[in-house]
């Protein structure tokens, strides 16, 4: 029996009393830019990251990053990657995969909001396996939660020094020369004052003072223009419409989500239908925290489960190649298209990496999966 999640529409879904803000904002978002497009961004260095965001941001919900494999990973990254999705308006999904035991040495936590990486503090989502059990989902949600928190907190610092760089008398502003400032998709409002103070002994003494406000844990209800866009074709679909809507459904939430891998799309993976089936009592368990799964089909079953599905391996065939020729890539990812898994699977955000990262012109290439995904999802609606 079809579930009634793969019948009605995504601005339908965000209706329900029993959706995380989170999910409720990805299925605006989706609603309002027509797109169920996640671009997997697997490259080796941050002028790439900026390139693909760019260059496929106007076209996409969500974007996959590798943090782990950007080799000269930091803080710019961080805040470049940031400043594009606040302009394109999508969510940073970093594919981190956590799967380390729950204990009191709390590895996983550390793993979510430590080390050089961070990922709590700039990624809407990220994913998971259960093979460790249940109770890493409440650890990564807890550790979520302390991180928001600490980014909520006013700092206050003190710092005495020799004789003052000329930096604090000519350039009061923190920030280095050329560098943007640090942005947040959760930043509403940052005050940063600075006070120095000399004396005769040539001793400075520097204040600073900052404060961060974030928008609430809880999003306004989607704005009113969210069902005719849902609905209306791509012929009337108008950049104003758009921007107006997006405008008022605002920045993300204050908030973290999380994917449970609960299938996989590479041959010979060893899931299991028990696997899948924890994962799916555990979501249903932590509904504020885990907002679905990656998965090879729709995994809503009982009346209430509102989860999204995401799903990789989806590929296009190019000009009059046939879809009949996708098969993989012949080391173990079988590859399907945005009709299969989206119309036959009822997948809610298809995934896909290098048939858009190996295109000349990404852009375009994404424009097409984005038709053909966007597509599919209406042609659903309309069976159902």
């Amino acid at each position: 029996m079809v579930h009634s999640s793969q019948t009605i529409s995504f601005a339908d879904r965000t209706e329900s009393p029993s959706i995380s803000p989170l999910n409720r904002y990805l299925l605006s978002l989706i609603s309002i830019k027509h797109t169920n497009l996640c671009v997997s961004a697997d490259v080796h260095t941050t002028h790439e990251l900026f390139e693909v965001a760019e260059e496929v941001g106007d076209y996409i919900c969500v974007l996959k990053t590798h943090a782990d494999i950007i080799n000269d990973f930091s803080e710019r990254t961080i805040r470049g990657l940031q400043d594009v999705a606040m302009r394109k308006r999508f969510l940073i999904f970093e594919d981190r995969k956590f799967g380390d035991i729950s204990n009191a040495t709390d590895t996983v936590q550390s793993q979510y909001t430590g080390g050089p990486l961070s990922i709590a503090s700039w990624a809407h989502l990220t994913n998971a396996h259960l093979l460790p059990g249940p109770s890493l989902v409440p650890a990564l949600q807890s550790a979520a939660f302390d991180t928001l928190a600490s980014l909520n907190q006013s700092v206050a610092t003190t710092i005495s020094t020799g004789t003052p760089r000329r930096s604090l008398d000519s350039n009061p502003d923190p920030t280095p020369n050329n560098e943007a400032p640090p942005t947040s998709s959760k930043a509403a409002k940052t005050d940063v004052v600075f006070q120095h103070h000399r004396s005769n002994r040539k001793t400075a003494c520097a204040t600073t003072t900052i404060s961060q406000t974030y928008e609430a844990a809880s999003p306004p209800q989607p704005p009113a223009l969210l069902k005719p866009l849902s609905f209306a074709s791509d012929e009337d679909f108008t950049p104003q419409s758009t921007a107006s809507a997006l405008a008022t459904l605002g920045p993300p939430p204050h908030a973290r989500g999380l994917l449970l891998l609960a299938q996989m799309s590479s041959a010979g993976n060893l899931v299991t239908p028990e696997y899948t089936s924890a994962c799916i009592s555990t979501a249903r368990a932590n509904k504020d925290f885990v907002m679905g799964f990656v998965c090879q089909k729709n995994l809503n079953r009982e009346k209430d489960d509102n989860f999204l599905s995401f799903t990789p391996g989806v590929s296009l065939p190019k000009g009059d190649e046939s879809a009949n020729g996708i098969k993989g890539d012949g080391k173990g990812q079988v590859w399907r298209t945005p009709e299969d898994v989206i119309s036959k699977d009822g997948i809610d955000v298809v995934i896909v990496g290098r048939g858009i990262l190996a295109a000349n012109d990404r852009g375009r290439e994404a424009e097409r999966y984005r038709k053909a995904a966007w597509a599919a999802y209406e042609g659903r609606l309309h069976k159902g």
